[in-house]
């Protein structure tokens, strides 16, 4: 008898525990999976009511560690998420009250309602996991994942991701209406209250913490290097894209094929992760001349034709 791999025993429990309340999304929760043990944050793009928040709370229930959800409006102010330094009587000083960016899983929900002042508040956050308030740096858990939704089909009251911060994400994806029987499960399944509130952790922080340690020495090699950069640098020559994909796009998708490959029980990365990855790695990072009419559409086919004329290594 096979024995399970401790790495392999613990992604198969966070999938079943995740996928125990997203149903019929085993695609939605790997990639998630991806994103948060290649140390990258998740921005979900999609319609209300499909699962955008249960997703962020499923993997929240599964680990043993702190979440914290954000409201974003558009009354919220940077200090709401960071914290604020306030005046203490006994100590006759003043005293740094960490806000609720300052935990492992943060689930920010409806980021773009907020204003870009407010936005950019997780600019420095989530790229290097710290937070200045007043001239000091706070350092954040080693274990800090961001979980971002946003509705893409209503504009009224809302401010626009900008370029910047759709950069700090690893991962933008969208999860789509279930299939009939899987709503049909949900249907059940919610009779007894909310799923997800039933849920039990299955792993400890300090083992997510230790499964992205890993995920760093999966191997990656030259010929595959070259294959993501040719892929990254087509982006910029394209004539129909005015922006292409940063530096930080590159090597979050190098990141996210090495967190793909832990998934997948290999220790090497194989072309097929990154094109398999890109669409959810790149397409957020481009910008086309034409952004006015279908600009996500358009990118989606640009980064297509690419991928199909960009040659994978043998």
């Amino acid at each position: 008898m096979i024995q399970e791999s401790p790495t392999a025993d613990l992604v198969a429990r966070l999938r079943r525990s995740i996928g125990a309340v997203l149903l019929g999304k085993n695609d939605v929760i790997d990639l998630a999976l991806v994103a948060l043990l290649g140390r990258g944050h998740l921005l979900i793009d999609d319609v209300p009511g499909v699962g955008k928040t249960l997703l962020a709370r499923a993997i929240a229930q599964s680990i043993s560690s702190t979440f914290k959800r954000i409201q974003f409006t558009p009354d919220l102010l940077p200090s709401d998420i960071l914290g604020s330094s306030v005046y203490d009587q006994t100590e006759r000083e003043f005293v740094f009250k960490p806000g609720p960016i300052f935990g492992n899983i943060i689930l920010a929900d409806e980021i773009n309602r907020s204003s870009p002042r407010t936005q950019s508040a997780l600019l420095e956050a989530m790229n290097d996991h710290s937070v200045s308030v007043d001239g000091t740096t706070h350092p954040l858990p080693e274990l800090f994942f961001v979980v971002a939704t946003q509705n893409p089909f209503e504009f009224e009251g809302t401010y626009p991701l900008p370029e910047s911060q759709l950069d700090r994400f690893m991962l933008r994806i969208s999860i789509g209406y279930p299939a009939r029987e899987s709503e049909r499960r949900l249907l059940i399944d919610h009779r007894g209250g909310e799923p997800v509130d039933r849920l039990n952790s299955v792993a400890l922080a300090d083992e997510i913490a230790s499964l992205q340690r890993s995920v760093q020495a999966i191997a990656v090699d030259v010929s595959i290097s070259d294959y993501l950069l040719d892929i990254v640098h087509a982006t910029r020559d394209h004539a129909d894209i005015r922006v292409g994909a940063s530096t930080r796009g590159a090597i979050l998708l190098y990141r996210a094929a090495q967190a793909r490959a832990l998934l997948l029980e290999r220790s090497y990365v194989i072309p097929d992760d990154i094109k398999q990855l890109a669409p959810s790695v790149l397409c957020h990072r481009i910008v086309p001349h034409d952004w006015i009419t279908s600009a996500e559409k358009n990118v989606s086919a640009i980064l297509n034709d690419i991928l199909a004329k960009t040659p994978s290594p043998g």
